[in-house]
């Protein structure tokens, strides 16, 4: 294709930073036709200091987002595109990732705490077994009482790391998620940082109260937690502040979703009912429930979907959360060396078509839902002499593809109807073995956006709409129509039931192997 020439009228353009739990990227889209015009991707170092730890290092995050900024930017000077059309920056993040700093120094007073990290185990147990514990904490969040969620892993850096506890006596200390990191580090940090997040991702704190969309203060006091430390809560849609250096200084950043949430905006799931799921990191199937609250009896989670706009309503999603997804096949390349790349996994699944009888449950992190059980760890079961490392890797895409089968028939009870077909995005969905897996074990047709970077363009949607920028229409009849790739169930129905029922004997297998209290009683045996 024909570089367009220099300085090109392409229309408003609309950046978008997607930083997750492997990598960020910084992603630059048209806002009239939402095609992607360049990008750049870093890969972010996950520490394991201990077992069951999981840090990351808020400063490397940063630096990544600096430097996808400037190598993006490059590239479309490269294509003749002039970077002063990017009117807007929008932000998407990992989601729970817990970071403390000092406002007056900008410097992080611990590793960032990432969402998988399972060291709040006996904090969860101690809190349960209060007279207020689980209930109380689900009525007002829509979450259970988990490692998952920020307010126990701030409560642990107040009560093991001297250097926050002094900070937050002496008022220097402020807490985020990864947005609120980002928005106040871009927007100036120490000289005049604005200190925020939006409803999203104060959602998935445990300290938010989703009905009045305000902190909780009966949550602040369950948990011990200074409301002075805790970021200003916005809608997902408006100016948060400018960009104050690199080569997007004075460009408003505008737009802030957590990574689930910005998936379902840029799928345009904005109807009761609609849903999509994402393989990242984790697995995320959320569905729009529309302006009212649905508290699910099937171990889903409640949270908020979006707001588009600080006088627009709030919406809400049944959300099913499964913590291993892409993170088994980077475990396969990393700890177990079977691949040197994860694109490998797909080779090595075709060369033999099936697991041959082995099932693999990758409860590293304990179980999420449906079943809320930290006491589970990873198996792999089902194995003779003739296994070897390609039964193995087919076997870990088809846990991925059961996991979400578990939580979308969930989803589907919880909801009183069955969806009729799967809406997917995420980095995993371009290996097209674990696509037909999925439309095999679900036994639903499985959709696939030609441009798989929903989660980035929902952040650029939200920045690019938002009042003052006004470059992104989300009226209906203005939304670009998405081109897609389908895939149908290929295996009968028994087969795939039979399948399906033998994976949950192995999860079975997995439960009550660590000596922790089940979670389970918080949304009912399943």
């Amino acid at each position: 294709m024909e570089a367009p020439k220099k300085n090109a009228v392409l229309g408003p353009l609309v950046g978008a930073v997607d930083q997750g739990t492997s990598s960020t990227r910084f992603l630059v889209f048209n806002s009239k036709t939402a095609e992607l015009l360049s990008h750049h991707q870093v890969e972010i170092k996950q520490e394991f200091p201990k077992e069951g730890w999981v840090e990351q290092d808020p400063k490397e995050i940063l630096q990544s987002v600096y430097e996808c900024i400037e190598k993006t930017c490059e590239k479309l000077e490269e294509l003749n595109i002039d970077i002063s059309n990017i009117k807007a920056i929008g932000i998407s993040n990992q989601r729970e990732t817990t970071v403390i700093w000092d406002k007056n120094t900008g410097e992080p007073l611990y590793n960032a705490i990432v969402w998988l990290d399972l060291r709040t185990q006996s904090t969860v147990a101690n809190l349960g077994g209060t007279i207020l514990g689980n209930n109380f904490i689900k009525s007002k969040t829509g979450l259970p009482l988990s490692t998952y969620f920020s307010a126990v892993k701030l409560r642990w850096l107040l009560d093991n790391v001297e250097k926050v506890q002094k900070a937050v006596e002496e008022d220097r200390a402020l807490f985020g998620t990864i947005d609120s990191w980002l928005i106040w580090s871009l927007t100036g940090g120490p000289k005049g940082g604005v200190h925020c997040t939006d409803v999203t991702n104060a959602s998935r704190t445990m300290l938010f109260n989703i009905h009045s969309l305000q902190w909780d203060q009966e949550l602040c006091q369950f948990f011990d937690i200074p409301e002075k430390i805790l970021p200003s809560v916005r809608s997902c849609s408006e100016i948060y502040g400018l960009m104050k250096s690199g080569a997007l200084e004075g460009v408003p950043i505008s737009g802030c979703l957590g990574d689930q949430s910005a998936a379902l905006v840029g799928q345009m799931c904005f109807q009761d009912g609609q849903a999509k799921n994402t393989y990242g990191t984790g697995c995320f199937l959320l569905c729009n429930t529309g302006r009212k609250c649905v508290f699910s009896d099937h171990g889903l989670l409640t949270t908020v979907a979006y707001q588009l706009g600080r006088d627009k309503p709030v919406y809400y999603a049944l959300e099913g959360s499964v913590a291993i997804a892409g993170a088994v096949v980077r475990w396969l390349r990393d700890n177990l060396g079977i691949i040197t790349t994860s694109d490998e996994i797909e080779k090595l699944a075709k060369q033999v078509g099936t697991s041959y009888g082995c099932y693999f449950v990758p409860a590293f992190s304990g179980l999420y839902a449906p079943y809320w059980d930290p006491s589970a760890r990873g198996i792999i079961c089902g194995l003779t002499q003739f296994t070897n490392k390609c039964h193995i890797a087919f076997a870990a895409l088809e846990a991925v593809c059961f996991q979400t089968r578990e939580i979308l028939d969930a989803m589907n009870r919880d909801c009183g109807f069955s969806l009729r077909h799967l809406q997917v995005d995420g980095g995993m969905t371009n290996n097209k073995i674990l696509m037909q897996l999925q439309a095999d074990i679900l036994y639903i047709p499985v959709v696939k956006p030609s441009m798989p970077e929903t989660t980035a363009l929902g952040a650029a949607m939200a920045a690019g709409a938002a009042e003052g920028v006004n470059v992104w229409s989300l009226e209906p009849k203005d939304l670009s129509a998405v081109t897609v790739e389908r895939f149908e169930p290929q295996i009968n129905a028994e087969e795939s039931e039979i399948r399906f029922s033998t994976w949950k004997k192995a999860v079975r297998k997995s439960m009550g192997w660590v000596k922790t209290p089940s979670l389970a009683d918080i949304f009912g045996n399943q």
